[in-house]
């Protein structure tokens, strides 16, 4: 399960943030998981559980999880398409010339902190 990997290093960037940033505590994290990032939302749940115990910073922390659909451009029709998953066809004009725009990625949105 790589999501116990991606949440170890979530939790890494908090750790360094209150470092950097001279916060003490986490109260919520807001992190964008992308539908086309092959990141499952409910694991990275049950992972930021078990991680943040073990973290001073982030130990009391909330999970908030916000999915970004899936974009992408299709070189056949010219036309910006949303994707539930990689490696559909277009569903305006079924070809597979299609480049991901939007939706592949997995990052920190906000922070709720004291």
């Amino acid at each position: 399960m790589h999501e116990m990997s991606l949440t170890e290093g979530v939790v890494r960037i908090l750790e360094e943030q209150a470092a950097t940033h001279g916060f003490a505590k986490v109260k919520t994290v807001w992190l964008e998981i992308g539908e086309l990032s092959q990141v499952d939302p409910e694991s990275m749940l049950f992972c930021f559980d078990a991680i943040a115990r073990g973290s001073q910073v982030a130990a009391e922390a909330k999970l908030e999880i916000v999915t970004i659909p899936g974009q992408a451009y299709c070189l056949d029709c010219a036309k910006t398409v949303t994707l539930p998953r990689r490696g559909e066809a277009c569903p305006i004009c079924g070809g597979w010339g299609l480049q991901v725009t939007g939706g592949g990625d997995m990052r920190i949105k906000e922070l709720e902190v004291e």
